[in-house]
């Protein structure tokens, strides 16, 4: 259910309410994506056009940009979360499904005496004093755009900037079928405040080191195909390892976008990537062609995301991580 009135109503007057010199601390999940870091710093410069001098944006974790946003307008606001403000006077958080995302952030939001959450996860566990939570929208930018429209914040390039790569990143460069007529008018409106979409798709799509090919190549090698999985509707699946970047010498973000030459398997519905975050621990990215609702997988193991994406952390081989992910797929289906 998208936000209603009263909701809305009562996020405005949370920042309203808040003065220009009040401390404002910007949160975004952990290992931030194009949509958690451009939602987020797009607001935040929708606050400093409004007069709040005082604003930070940050997220658990260590503190490194991926380079394909390292561009983006807004990055001045960024601060490692050992240096966030310690008692804010108002918390606002972005595409985070769950305050576990939040990490040592949480105790930020639960302390701040006004908090405002923003998010488009139908897996949202409902945290927050005022929560705008839109499942039908294609990112979290729509819902930020949205608020700031209704502070009365106009578009300008670099906040047009930080949501027209939101909006990108979360529809696979428009072609999710979360790409509604609505995203497209909204991406009309982000475009004429005189961006550049190819030069942005280019840095964030299609740029990336030698190294990392060479990865992919690697990662995409080892794929195995499951026809039998998901109720016969296929699986396909691949893992990439800490050794793997380090013979590669990449940053772990450059595994972030493997899933989509995996789920591109024609015969398969379903297309799984684990990922090694730690001695036998695993970041698994879920993805369904649209047969498959595989949210209740990542759910039913602490994770959460859509119904078409979604993901988890996993524990043992990646054997035993897809093994669970299969026994799951055929008790939902079943």
């Amino acid at each position: 259910m998208s936000p209603s009135a009263e909701q809305w109503a009562a996020a405005v007057a949370a920042v309203r309410s808040a003065g220009a010199g009040d401390e404002v601390l910007l949160i975004c999940h952990v290992n931030p994506d194009g949509d958690a870091l451009g939602s987020m710093l797009g607001f935040a410069l929708g606050l400093r056009r409004l007069g709040f001098t005082r604003i930070q944006a940050t997220f658990p974790g260590q503190f490194s940009i991926p380079d394909p946003y390292a561009a983006l307008p807004g990055l001045d606001l960024l601060v490692p979360e050992t240096d966030a403000c310690g008692d804010p006077d108002m918390v606002m958080v972005f595409d985070v499904a769950s305050e576990s995302r939040l990490g040592g952030l949480a105790g930020r939001l639960a302390a701040a005496p006004r908090s405002v959450v923003l998010d488009h996860h139908a897996s949202n566990t409902g945290f927050g004093q005022v929560r705008l939570v839109d499942p039908l929208a294609a990112a979290t930018s729509v819902v930020a755009e949205q608020l700031l429209s209704r502070l009365g914040v106009p578009l300008d390039a670099e906040i047009a900037e930080c949501f027209y790569v939101a909006l990108a990143t979360d529809t696979g460069s428009f072609k999710f079928d979360m790409t509604t007529v609505a995203v497209h008018e909204l991406a009309a409106r982000l475009i004429a405040t005189g961006i550049r979409p190819g030069e942005i798709s280019r840095r964030i799509f299609d740029s990336k080191p030698f190294g990392a090919m060479k990865l992919t190549g690697e990662v995409l090698g080892r794929a195995v195909l499951d026809p039998a999985a998901a109720g016969g509707l296929g699986m396909v699946w691949t893992y990439a390892t800490l050794s793997d970047l380090e013979r590669y010498s990449q940053p772990p973000y450059v595994l972030d976008t493997l899933i989509d030459p995996v789920r591109s398997v024609a015969e398969a519905d379903v297309s799984v990537l684990v990922k090694q975050v730690g001695t036998r621990e695993w970041s698994v990215s879920l993805r369904s062609k649209g047969a498959v609702d595989v949210s209740g997988v990542a759910i039913s193991q602490g994770g959460g995301g859509h119904r078409l994406a979604a993901g988890f952390t996993g524990y043992g081989e990646p054997d035993d991580v897809v093994a669970t992910v299969r026994h799951l797929l055929d008790d939902f289906l079943n």
